[in-house]
């Protein structure tokens, strides 16, 4: 076996050369891409610079919770909403809001204060214009932290004046009031005001009995005719009486149109019977 390994030379054992040791790469953790995949379009409208708006178009039609001390802004950049719906409600307790149109920088077209005694039993509802956008509602919960509201911006299926509210509109000169009762069974009620292009300065009330305030809107448009106001009272029970004051100079008169926007066809003429007095007599 030694003769065999000497004499054949292909045989031989070459000497074991021992190689350089190639160092592998350090393993690395791949994560999976949480971005666009790849020939997405990429959106580009919330990295320009700006400011970036509060809500977005399609979550305008959720409610939001607005804390007592709180804001919260609907802001809509195309021009084609022109009429938003407003609606705060609360669970039971009073409300007390300040709305206000932003359009421009330091430019507040439309502003009112709103007071409801009960923000279940009588929501606010109202339709504010918002021509030649964009424009940014605001809507400031001036109530204490024990004093919550549920807000509701819509810029889709508003509310619209009935024709006889645009046919019924009486002129209310500056300073003046109107008052304009209704029957019981009169569930809610249209309230329309404008000018012929002058600032709108008016108050809004809806009594129950003497001089208890159910609910109390102070409103303010630079251009009534441009802008015109159209709320919805909701008007439960008996003796509602609304109350339209305009609060501007004498200069400055108004239309307003207050009628009847939902009727309770149901409602007898025995509902509300109240038998009182001593039994024993």
């Amino acid at each position: 076996m030694l003769f065999l390994l000497a004499a054949t030379p292909s045989l031989r054992m070459a000497p074991t050369v021992s190689a350089p040791t190639q160092r592998m790469a350090q393993p690395l953790m791949q994560l999976r891409a949480q971005g666009p995949a790849v020939g997405a379009p990429v959106r580009t409208e919330n990295f320009n610079g700006g400011v970036v708006p509060t809500r977005s178009a399609q979550d305008t039609d959720n409610i939001l919770l607005v804390q007592g001390g709180s804001l919260r802004t609907w802001s809509y950049r195309s021009p084609a909403v022109e009429q938003v719906q407003v609606v705060l409600s609360t669970e039971g307790r009073p409300l007390d809001a300040d709305i206000e149109l932003w359009h421009g920088p330091d430019n507040t077209p439309c502003k009112m204060r709103v007071y409801v005694e009960n923000g279940l039993l009588r929501p606010f509802n109202a339709v504010i214009e918002t021509p030649r956008g964009p424009n940014t509602v605001a809507i400031r919960n001036i109530g204490q932290l024990e004093f919550p509201l549920a807000a509701s911006v819509v810029a889709g299926q508003v509310d619209q004046p009935s024709p006889e509210c645009l046919s019924s509109s009486m002129t209310i000169q500056g300073g003046a009031l109107r008052t304009y009762p209704f029957d019981p069974s009169i569930d809610s009620v249209q309230v329309l005001l404008k000018t012929d292009g002058r600032p709108l300065n008016a108050r809004i009330e809806l009594l129950q009995g003497p001089n208890n305030n159910k609910q109390v809107i102070e409103l303010y448009t630079e251009d009534g005719l441009d802008r015109p106001f159209l709320c919805i009272l909701e008007t439960p029970g008996s003796g509602n009486v609304v109350r339209v004051v305009n609060t501007a100079p004498v200069e400055f008169p108004m239309t307003a149109a207050v009628v009847p926007f939902t009727v309770n066809k149901d409602m007898g003429y025995g509902g509300d019977v109240v038998i009182g007095g001593d039994v024993g007599w």
